[in-house]
């Protein structure tokens, strides 16, 4: 199967699927909290697969973020000059 076969095969599986949800909410009724989260996850669901689809439409491949390397160097401490330590307050004052 092609890549673009299996999209479709998501797609159809998250049709039947909201149909499902349909007539499940139906008996249940959609106030309760447990129906509104299964029907958010579906929607969620629905938007990664049209981004998979755009993504292999436009067959580029997954592109990784650019990494960022952190200096092990110590911080310069005239940049807490005046600032609270979290948790704690400030370094001249008393808790009350």
């Amino acid at each position: 199967m092609s890549v673009h076969d299996d999209i479709t095969s998501v797609q159809r599986s998250l049709d039947d699927l909201t149909r499902s949800l349909g007539r499940l909410e139906n008996q249940l009724g959609s106030g309760g909290l447990e129906m509104r989260r299964v029907r958010l996850d579906a929607d969620h669901l629905r938007e990664s697969v049209a981004l998979l689809r755009e993504a292999a439409t436009t067959g580029e491949a997954p592109r990784r973020p650019d990494l960022v390397t952190i200096s092990d160097t110590p911080y310069d401490t005239s940049l807490w000059v005046g600032s609270d330590d979290e948790g704690l307050g400030a370094r001249d004052r008393h808790a009350p």
